[in-house]
């Protein structure tokens, strides 16, 4: 293969036709699409899924806690504390390493 120089013959791309591509078809030739989707149509939330929807009402924000700190920022005064930010990433990826592992 030379890099720079089109090929020959480029193979030609296949698309299998979705959904949507039928409805526009129908669409196009003046079929109404059915206003309900189909019985067999199934949606499920997985378990990650349903306990991040669950844990929404947590109190795991605290915006006390933003705005004091977005004031802190405004005014020059936040101070970074670099041995915190140092041991939360170390503990992290540990668990992220742990995890992998098993």
């Amino acid at each position: 293969m030379k890099i720079g120089h089109p090929a020959e013959k480029p193979s030609a791309v296949q698309t299998t036709p979705t959904q949507a591509d039928a409805a526009k078809a129908q669409a196009a030739n003046g079929a109404a699409t059915p206003a309900t989707p189909d019985a067999s149509a199934n949606v499920q939330i997985s378990t990650a899924a349903s306990s991040m929807l669950s844990g929404s009402d947590s109190a795991d924000f605290d915006s006390e806690k933003v705005a004091r700190i977005s004031k802190q920022i405004e005014d020059g005064t936040y101070k970074v504390n670099h041995e915190a930010i140092a041991d939360k990433l170390i503990a992290n990826a540990s668990e992220l390493l742990g995890r992998a592992q098993h």
